[in-house]
């Protein structure tokens, strides 16, 4: 079967690590066929579109997008918003999955291997925001179908799992929108008897993720926190160099590192690709390539074992060196 993937870059590192886990897909025995396409700052300075008509259509035609990263000014900039925000509304990818495992370095620590499983498309980033010189209020919106369609996704995860979710929120504050997801996340949970379904507050949460982090199975939250929860989690398995993520929908997916553009390092060749390709190798399990993906991330996790990692794992090796070597081992 063959494949049609789109590929954007976007700005900074994307157009480093995007192009490295391109090299890793064509290296196994897969057809595929590539589309590129543009998105970020950049593309809104030139061409007045941070997320061309011609993307989303790329995206529209694509078996699944591989997305890398794009810079966002801090202050507000008339016409521009964020790609990546707007693809997931306009497709309608409801479910962020990010994988949380340890990783074979000293700063990983062992025994860890959960999934967050977040909404991805209301809560505070539902885009309701008004503002005076005085005053600026952003509105939470929490719906019971955005509700029901994570919770039941993150039960049906469980079930290939150790048949375990905890359901984060901040009940006993937020009592009408949390207080929704909790009451919907309940219900919902008890459609999957053989699931057993705890709660946690968001913030006790954050403490234990630190203090013991291997009791997790799968995490389901509303989109702030899941956000929040899937950076800090990343830091306890090396950081958001070695973290990939999904966005899925019910027709459309894009997969992405969840590292930011690094303007700092972007064109030095150092910039790590190693979450853009487990970004692809969860882009392969989703195409149902499983023997594929699971030789990416066998690849990786040798190359990491040899010490062949980026200066920000400690290492030496430039972008290149550990593209190279992951499609080594997996060839």
């Amino acid at each position: 079967m063959s494949y049609r993937i789109c590929l954007i870059e976007g700005d900074g590192i994307g157009r480093e690590v995007i192009p490295a886990a391109r090299r890793v897909l064509e290296a196994l025995p897969l057809a595929l066929e590539f589309v590129t396409a543009e998105a970020g700052w950049d593309s809104f300075q030139r061409t007045g579109s941070a997320l061309p008509e011609a993307t989303l259509e790329a995206v529209r035609s694509a078996r699944a997008t591989l997305f890398g990263a794009v810079s966002s000014p801090l202050n507000p900039v008339a016409g521009y918003h964020s790609p990546i925000v707007a693809l997931r509304r306009m497709f309608n990818l409801f479910a962020n999955l990010r994988p949380v495992i340890s990783q074979p370095i000293a700063t990983s620590r062992a025994g860890i291997d959960m999934l967050i499983v977040r909404e991805n498309t209301e809560g505070l980033y539902a885009g309701r925001e008004r503002a005076t010189a005085d005053e600026a209020v952003t509105e939470r919106v929490i719906t019971r179908r955005a509700s029901e369609r994570i919770v039941r996704l993150a039960c049906q995860q469980a079930l290939q799992r150790r048949k375990k979710v905890t359901i984060a929120h901040k009940a006993n504050v937020l009592k009408a929108t949390c207080g929704l997801f909790r009451q919907v996340a309940f219900e919902v949970a008890r459609e999957f008897p053989d699931v057993q379904a705890e709660e946690a507050l968001v913030d006790s949460l954050a403490m234990r993720l630190i203090t013991e982090p291997e009791r997790f199975d799968i995490i389901v939250t509303t989109n702030l926190f899941g956000d929040i929860l899937s950076d800090e989690a990343a830091g306890l398995v090396g950081g958001l160099g070695l973290a990939p993520s999904a966005n899925i929908g019910l027709e459309q997916a894009v997969f992405e590192p969840v590292h930011g553009s690094a303007p700092d390092i972007a064109g030095k060749g150092i910039a790590n690709p190693l979450a853009a390709v487990l970004a692809a190798a969860l882009l392969l399990q989703h195409l149902n390539e499983p023997a594929s993906a699971a030789k990416i991330r066998d690849g990786v996790d040798s190359v990491i074992r040899a010490g062949c990692v980026t200066p920000d794992l400690g290492g030496t090796a430039t972008t290149a060196k550990v593209t190279n070597a992951v499609i080594e081992r997996i060839r």
